[in-house]
């Protein structure tokens, strides 16, 4: 199989694809035409089906896995594929590791590493809520393990949400050990909630798309939520702390205008904001510099940072 990575000007495609979208388009000219998305696990390609009802091109839709036959071009800087053939393609014909985007790092290690830091967490009633999810629960760690932190923007992959909560988590560890102000306990407690709301916000893969209740309530209310109900479970939580941990997670975004329901109170909540924003915005520009390949001149205009960005010298 040829990845979407290694295709180039010029090259002939003959290879299966997960179709991410296809959405209908007329021309200018009034011709029907089809735009379609075409993912593996390196990355998508823009495709397009100039001769939508020509013999060769089959019915197939959105989250299809499709036989695509066609040429790579280049549109305004940008790899386009034209699509020539194509066919949905059956089941045993594909392997559907091969189309999930997934972390460049160990999954299994990640989640060890995870686990031994909040070990460390002392205050009971924080701990029991924390085994009520991330020890022993085996379902949840499968879904943890496998659910992005994103549908686009950081963390898009299987393995992202944990890669996230991860980086956060230990930034948040650092911050507690540079800043004696902070209480470590409840401060890695919400870093390892701060995103849980994003396991039903985004549906799972491949689709990786904002369900109905992620357009209508948001990860930050639902991951408020799912932590009180652990917090109910628990016999004499302590109301102050609870109402703390939720705050947290309720404020991480940092500003209103950012989606948060609450501006930080608390320095643990003004901590694990910090600690998300500059995870968030280091995969970010992780992954612009990625897809920038060998190109070490200036990469455009990127809206995340408001700003056209380089790659920094070696």
């Amino acid at each position: 199989m040829k990845y979407i990575a290694m295709l180039k000007e010029g090259d002939r495609v003959g290879d299966i694809y997960l179709c991410k979208h296809k959405q209908s388009a007329v021309t200018k000219n009034g011709k029907a035409y089809e735009n379609v998305i075409l993912q593996d696990k390196t990355g998508t390609i823009d495709a397009k089906i100039w001769e939508p009802n020509s013999n060769g091109i089959e019915e197939f839709e959105a989250m299809d896995y499709v036989d695509v036959v066609g040429d790579v071009n280049n549109f305004q800087g940008t790899l386009q594929l034209s699509i020539k053939r194509v066919r949905r393609a059956s089941e045993g014909e594909y392997d559907p590791v091969d189309y999930l985007p997934v972390s460049e790092k160990d999954i299994d290690g990640m989640y060890r590493e995870l686990t031994d830091i909040l070990n460390t967490v002392e205050n009971p009633y924080l701990s029991q809520l924390i085994g009520m999810y991330f020890r022993g629960n085996e379902a949840f760690e499968r879904a943890f393990k496998f659910h992005s932190a994103a549908k686009a923007v950081h963390h898009g992959f299987v393995g992202g949400l944990l890669e996230h909560t991860l980086g956060v988590l230990r930034l948040c560890d650092f911050y507690a050990g540079q800043y004696p102000d902070l209480n470590r306990d409840l401060l890695l407690t919400a870093a390892a909630f701060h995103d849980i709301g994003k396991m039903k916000e985004l549906s799972v893969f491949p689709e990786n798309d904002y369900t109905d209740d992620g357009q209508l309530l948001g990860h930050i209310f639902m991951g408020a939520e799912l932590v009180r109900a652990g917090i109910r479970r628990i016999p004499n939580f302590p109301k102050r702390l609870g109402s703390e941990l939720c705050h947290c997670i309720l404020a991480h975004h940092g500003e209103l205008e950012f989606g948060s329901p609450k501006k930080p109170a608390l320095i643990e909540a003004v901590a694990l904001y910090m600690a998300d924003n500059t995870d968030a915005k280091m995969e970010s520009f992780h992954e612009v510099l990625k897809g920038a390949g060998d190109n070490s001149g200036w990469l455009g205009f990127n809206r995340l940072f408001d700003s056209n960005l380089r790659k920094s010298s070696r």
